[in-house]
């Protein structure tokens, strides 16, 4: 009898410090600014090797996200910036990050609705929108263009 109440105790002990772990996991989630989901894709590297770049040789575009997150059905591209949060993004920042939309869904075939750019206190949810496409394509247009003259 005494040894199945310790094994009760102990095991109770153990909920309780599984619990508060868990807790303290999805603090610290919270505190990335990266969504719930599966990370399918990590160029720090942290968590697994870095991965090839993504890819697309119709436009000639190459890039590495930082992390990109399958929630649901959807792939989310995040970025994440050293730096505080200015008021808005940086419009380098937003153009990045669609560049990276336009990569996920030429490698995957689905297009990501929104992107994320972390900064070190805010989170920016960027909706990839058809005009953000569009300014994104005729950002890598020109600079193809100037690629192609100069060489």
């Amino acid at each position: 009898m005494e040894m199945n109440s310790l094994l009760i105790s102990f095991i109770g002990i153990l909920i309780f410090i599984a619990l508060i772990l868990f807790g303290i996991s999805h603090l610290l989630t919270k505190r990335t600014g990266i969504p719930d989901g599966r990370i399918i894709y990590s160029d720090p590297g942290v968590w697994k090797k870095n991965l090839k770049p993504l890819y697309d040789a119709g436009i000639g575009l190459t890039g590495r996200p930082d992390y990109l997150i399958k929630k649901g059905d959807q792939i989310i591209p995040a970025e994440v910036k050293s730096s505080w949060a200015p008021r808005s993004p940086y419009d380098s920042h937003i153009l990045q990050l669609a560049a990276y939309c336009v990569l996920v869904e030429s490698t995957y075939g689905q297009r990501p609705p929104y992107g994320l750019l972390r900064y070190k206190n805010r989170t920016f949810k960027i909706k990839f929108t058809p005009d953000l496409e569009e300014r994104v394509l005729e950002k890598i247009d020109t600079l193809n263009q100037v690629v192609s003259f100069t060489f």
